[in-house]
């Protein structure tokens, strides 16, 4: 059988660590630099030859340099010879462009799915696409992992009585009550209007949710405006105990951070080691989780020939 060779980008080496150990297998060195004139240089410094080779890279911030890095690294395996080549993203920044909302832009989602795969990707394996329909947009197999077991979890054995869950938005109303009937609790959504980047509108909270503690799940948390709005509309409504903020990609990008420590009422904050955290952004009331994991087994089952489906089912 092809042996698995396993290479990370400089996007988050410590998660492609994580993998490789619970893989048991070495982390194969590259490296990443620049020329005098700015340009990119990539080498994979490991034999790939008929090798099942996964290249470990987010797209995370500076998503372009992460990005061109992947696209780089991709090449220099198809020109080593490797039998197959898995792009593994674990966060996926471009799902966020996945339709044409306004006149003469790019659907990013779809075009940076198209250089991946011209790149040299045989298959992608992904988290938590912001848009689900995102994973049609590569023209390869595509394996599209959610983390809803692992911070399902999380609150397995606590005493979660008279508890909800509630999604910050209707359109990702389905991930929550998935998450809902893992910990065997009712959910609920909020009625988003995305203005801007910076500006969202809650109107309104679909299901009871007065007197009621809640957990609020949402799939990335960046600059924190839709969690805080949300946030207001479930005071307004007399809730309870905010348990929890739960998302599978903690980015916090701007202010975000100094926003979710003035909301002394959240008692957690519960997020994954999708993307990179660094030490100036971690709160007391801040859980990360590891999908190394999932990912390792996600990656072995690949290997092998085995259903991945079957990890994300209902039961736990």
């Amino acid at each position: 059988m092809r042996e698995i060779t396993v290479f990370s980008g400089t996007a988050h080496p410590e998660l492609a660590m994580e993998v490789c150990e619970s893989l048991h297998v070495p982390l194969s060195p590259s490296t990443v630099r620049r020329f005098g004139n700015d340009c990119l240089y990539v080498q994979l410094n490991a034999n790939c030859r008929e090798n099942d080779v996964f290249l470990i890279q987010p797209v995370v911030p500076p998503v372009q340099e992460h990005l061109m890095e992947l696209l780089f690294m991709l090449d220099a395996a198809r020109g080593a010879s490797a039998a197959r080549t898995t792009a593994v993203i674990p966060y996926y920044a471009y799902a966020r462009s996945d339709k044409k909302d306004m006149p003469r832009i790019s659907i990013a989602g779809r075009l940076v799915a198209d250089l991946l795969v011209t790149a040299g990707a045989n298959r992608v394996l992904t988290m938590t696409l912001h848009s689900a329909q995102v994973q049609g947009f590569f023209s390869v197999p595509t394996d599209h992992m959610n983390a809803l077991k692992i911070l399902a979890n999380h609150f397995r054995g606590r005493s979660l009585k008279n508890t909800i869950v509630v999604s910050p938005d209707l359109g990702h109303a389905k991930s929550a009550s998935h998450f809902a009937r893992l910990l065997k609790l009712p959910v609920a959504a909020a009625n988003k209007q995305r203005l801007s980047d910076e500006k969202v509108v809650v109107d309104t909270i679909v299901g009871d949710v007065e007197g009621k503690d809640v957990i609020i799940l949402d799939d990335e948390i960046a600059n924190g405006t839709t969690i805080i709005e949300v946030l207001k509309c479930l005071r307004e409504r007399h809730v309870g105990r905010i348990i929890a903020v739960v998302c599978t990609h903690g980015l916090f990008t701007g202010n975000s951070i100094e926003r979710f420590a003035a909301q002394l009422d959240i008692e957690e904050i519960v997020t994954t080691n999708t993307v990179p955290i660094p030490p100036e952004k971690l709160l007391p009331n801040m859980t990360i989780l590891s999908i190394a994991p999932l990912i390792a087994e996600t990656i072995r089952r690949v290997h092998n020939g085995e259903s991945v489906s079957s990890l994300f089912a209902d039961t736990m």
